[in-house]
């Protein structure tokens, strides 16, 4: 483990990015929607295409992607800066999320000068957002052995069929980047997996909410049946969607957004602390948690130098990951626990309603991007132990 550490290297903001911050809060102020807490607390799960479009306006959908795609051209740093900025203030950032951080950049590094012509300015304009297909029934975080299968036509086209779950947006978005099988049966695992890009809106997809405890319903199970992909829907090479896959993920996993999805229920608490008479405010796990975050931010942020200088942080981030949606899942806990120790916190109604929808989403923070099994696995590997 100490090796692994080792690779974490100190890293501060460059300037060019600490100056971006003031233009992201002064977006913020003009454009980000009066919400109570319980909402901005959805922030990742908030779907509104207005506020992503207005976004996209300011060239911060893309924001990593080349000038000539219509992206703004900044470094990871940059984008470190924007996510930071819109999760603490609890935007609604679900409807271009994946698009922005994951599948343009995948089509990018990937796609053909076709693909890169026609998906990438239409994800910065925010015009496209992109839905992830990795989840299948019965298959839990083994993605290895995805059965969805596409079969290449005698007219060079795909017919696709299976089914994938848990993809988030799957009813609002307009593609989904999939993960699947173009040859081989499920035991060749890793083996003859491609990705495509498929039109959400084709004959023959279906798809189907699911509500979760919340009452949400942000994921949704897709099927496809005998659904025609064209020649270009394959993105990269034939049967190596498992090397694919795994730079996309470490875009996934890398970032802020896996420190601060209860970052609103914690401003929720520290502000109805500072209403408490000095004497009885939880200072000391106030201090732990700040603590806590600032070395996990830190550690993020490391991974982000290695993102800006063109590596693939593959376990690096895993680790990130793993220890950051332990510290998520802990703030719940610990201002539950804080309520009942001091019952002036419960009278406060919107730190109340907060603190519930976040217990009841939290159980889903070690489950997207990888579960902990999934990514202790990685770890271990990366470590020489399996």
């Amino acid at each position: 483990m100490t090796a692994l550490l080792s690779t974490f290297q100190l890293t501060t903001l460059p300037p060019h990015a600490i100056a971006f911050r003031a233009q992201v809060r002064a977006f913020l102020a003009e454009h980000m929607p009066a919400l109570p807490p319980e909402t901005r607390a959805r922030s990742w799960m908030g779907f509104n295409a207005g506020f992503s479009r207005a976004l996209a306006a300011r060239g911060w959908v893309g924001i990593t992607l080349p000038a000539e795609f219509g992206g703004a051209g900044l470094d990871p740093f940059s984008r470190f800066v924007l996510v930071e900025e819109l999760l603490a203030a609890g935007a609604p950032v679900s409807a271009h999320w994946i698009a922005d951080r994951q599948s343009g950049p995948l089509i990018l590094r990937y796609g053909s000068a076709e693909q890169k012509a026609r998906y990438l300015p239409a994800i910065c304009r925010g015009e496209a957002f992109f839905c992830i297909g990795m989840s299948e029934p019965n298959s839990g975080s083994d993605l290895a052995s995805v059965a969805t299968r596409a079969v290449r036509q005698p007219d060079g086209s795909w017919r696709l069929n299976g089914r994938k779950i848990w993809t988030t947006n799957a009813d609002r978005c307009h593609y989904m980047l999939a993960l699947v099988r173009t040859s081989g049966t499920a035991q060749d695992r890793q083996g003859g997996l491609s990705q495509v890009i498929v039109d959400l809106h084709a004959p023959g997809v279906t798809v189907r909410p699911i509500h979760d405890l919340t009452g949400d319903a942000h994921f949704s199970e897709v099927s496809f049946e005998d659904v025609v992909l064209a020649p270009d829907a394959l993105i990269g090479q034939e049967g190596c969607g498992w090397e694919q896959v795994n730079a996309e993920l470490a875009f996934e996993r890398s970032g802020p957004e896996r420190l601060y999805s209860s970052v609103v229920l914690l401003d929720t608490w520290l502000a109805a602390l500072r209403k408490l008479p000095a004497g009885r405010r939880d200072t000391v796990t106030a201090g732990r948690l700040a603590g806590h975050l600032a070395v996990l931010r830190a550690m993020s942020l490391a991974v982000t130098a290695k993102l800006a200088a063109g590596e693939s942080p593959v376990v690096q981030a895993a680790l990130v990951k793993d220890l950051g949606t332990t510290f998520e899942q802990s703030i719940p806990a610990l201002v539950e626990a804080a309520l009942g120790d001091e019952p002036a916190l419960a009278a406060d109604g919107a730190l109340y309603r907060t603190l519930a929808y976040v217990t009841q989403i939290a159980p889903s923070y070690s489950l997207r991007g990888g579960t902990r099994e999934i990514l202790r696995g990685m770890i271990a590997r990366g470590l020489g132990l399996r």
